[in-house]
């Protein structure tokens, strides 16, 4: 076994031997909200949100963008499990930021192998064979945060299958103070109506 999986079993039977009343967790979210947010590490929306388990849908995904299968998520977040309010929330200094579709298409089309940034230029650790299959992929990169979340937000607003009910609020986490800071423009483009 690898150091990481010894780590993380050692850890969920921690977990598990204190698991207790969280048995009789209800499968809809208890306080009935969804947040859209990014995979980056430095993100743990359950502390920047205070959340506890049970309280809230998390959905995430590079960069916390509004693609297809976050919308499936939150449709289903809404329709069959009762969240009324949703969050997007971007953060500073995104990864997202530091490349193009172009230049993911073509890392991949050289080498599947990890790549590295060397002043300011991706470039593939190892040699091929690589896959012309991310030309087929939209990545969703982006250039400035706050568009960013706006695009989002109105994406999902203006998706058929979301109600206009539901309040959908725009914030950029901000990864040097831990503050969540609203995109005014975003909760204006998500307002219920």
């Amino acid at each position: 076994m690898s150091k990481i999986l010894d780590e993380v079993l050692d850890a969920n039977a921690k977990y598990a031997s204190t698991f207790g009343d969280k048995a009789n967790l209800q499968l809809p979210p208890a306080r009935h909200f969804a947040i859209l947010t990014c995979m980056d590490a430095r993100l743990d929306p359950a502390k920047y949100a205070g959340l506890a388990e049970g309280d809230a849908h998390v959905i995430r995904n590079a960069g916390g963008r509004a693609s297809d299968d976050a919308i499936r998520s939150l449709v289903i977040s809404y329709k069959l499990l009762g969240t009324r309010e949703w969050f997007v929330i971007h953060h500073t200094d995104c990864g997202m930021r530091l490349f193009t579709d172009e230049v993911m298409r073509n890392l991949l089309a050289g080498s599947l192998t990890p790549a590295t940034l060397e002043n300011g230029v991706w470039r593939n650790s190892g040699e091929g064979p690589g896959s012309t299959e991310g030309n087929f992929i939209n990545w969703l990169t982006f250039t400035d945060d706050a568009k960013a979340v706006v695009d989002d937000v109105v994406r999902i607003r203006n998706h058929p299958l979301v109600p206009h009910s539901i309040p959908i609020y725009g914030f950029l986490y901000d990864v040097k103070t831990g503050k969540l800071v609203e995109i005014p423009e975003a909760t204006k483009a998500g307002r219920a109506k």
